[in-house]
């Protein structure tokens, strides 16, 4: 596969992807646990909390899937019950990212559009509860698909790799397990998240005009107004993070469409032509980049995050400066 120009294309991008994800990902978990960057507390949690879900599925799904697949495909994570377990903490960790990205934008969404509501729902402990069920849920909604796959074949006695069982395409508790599967992750989050987006730019644009109207009048000349100002840096972050979702996920959700309408298979391996596997991949792809790209949006938007990172890099530095003056 790798002397095929596609070949070389995944077996390029999964090792950069995973290169620049791993080490992001974790910068940003150890900066935001140990200063909160000028943010919420609620905030800070989500974004931990999306950090480590991104991390681990750039672990699971990139680096134990893709990229062992590629390099290493015949070594233990390619037998039969590794295989399967593989597979579930694939699609539970990708699911909880996402259903943290749409937690935090219903927090969001509850701050700046639910003034009552936001006392009691954008507080640490509603997160801390919020992200527990999120993380349970997926784990459990996900941890069937263990038992969807059979051995492809024997080596002295080994089950080695993953075939799907033939009673999964045939059985109407398994369809119907299938489309709940579809139908919470991605299709219903990606609904979530751009009707909360729309609802929120549409509260924002009527309570800046409300704004501006009152102080037009009680001042009679145009200020600053600081609270504009919050609503602003609340919103870039909102729709940056959210944004950047819908985007990178819309090839992935049309790819999710696309088979249901069509009726056709997932995986290359069975009917799919050169089209369809480039446009299943490509979702693939881009779907993976998502997991990256959220610490470089709180270092370009977030000016304490970078005066921390800066700190950080600086803080080693210094010290072996100190210890070759000596």
């Amino acid at each position: 596969m790798h002397g095929s120009p596609k070949g070389l294309v995944f077996a390029i991008y999964y090792p950069v992807l995973a290169a620049i994800g791993l080490p992001a990902n974790l910068v940003v978990i150890a900066v935001l646990s140990r200063t909160p960057c000028g943010l919420s507390r609620c905030i800070v949690l989500y974004l931990v909390s999306m950090a480590v879900s991104d991390l681990l599925v750039i672990v699971t799904a990139v680096v134990l899937n893709r990229i062992a697949g590629m390099y290493f495909p015949s070594s233990f994570l390619s037998l039969t019950p590794a295989c399967s377990l593989r597979s579930v903490l694939n699609y539970a960790t990708f699911s909880s990212s996402v259903w943290l990205t749409v937690a935090f934008t219903f927090d969001r969404f509850v701050a700046i559009c639910c003034q009552k509501l936001k006392i009691r729902y954008c507080q640490g402990k509603t997160a801390y509860r919020v992200i527990a069920i999120v993380c349970t849920l997926s784990l459990l909604i996900n941890i069937f698909l263990y038992f969807i796959y059979e051995p492809l074949y024997f080596i002295e006695n080994i089950a080695w790799f993953c075939s799907i069982k033939s009673i999964f395409y045939t059985s109407v508790a398994w369809a119907t397990y299938d489309w709940i599967l579809t139908i919470v992750t991605p299709c219903l989050p990606f609904i979530l998240i751009l009707l909360l987006n729309v609802l929120t730019v549409r509260h924002i644009l009527a309570a800046n005009r409300a704004r501006r109207r009152l102080r037009a009048q009680s001042n009679g000349e145009s200020q600053s107004d600081p609270e504009v100002e919050r609503r602003r840096k609340s919103m870039v972050l909102l729709f940056s993070i959210s944004g950047s979702f819908i985007l990178l996920y819309s090839l992935f959700f049309i790819t999710v469409v696309y088979v249901r309408i069509a009726n056709v298979a997932y995986f290359s391996g069975s009917n799919f032509s050169k089209s369809n596997f480039i446009l299943e991949e490509s979702g693939f792809m881009l779907q993976f980049l998502s997991s990256c790209t959220n610490p470089f949006i709180y270092a370009g938007i977030q000016g304490k995050f970078r005066a921390e990172l800066k700190r950080g890099v600086k803080y080693p530095l210094d010290r072996i400066v100190g210890l070759l003056k000596r």
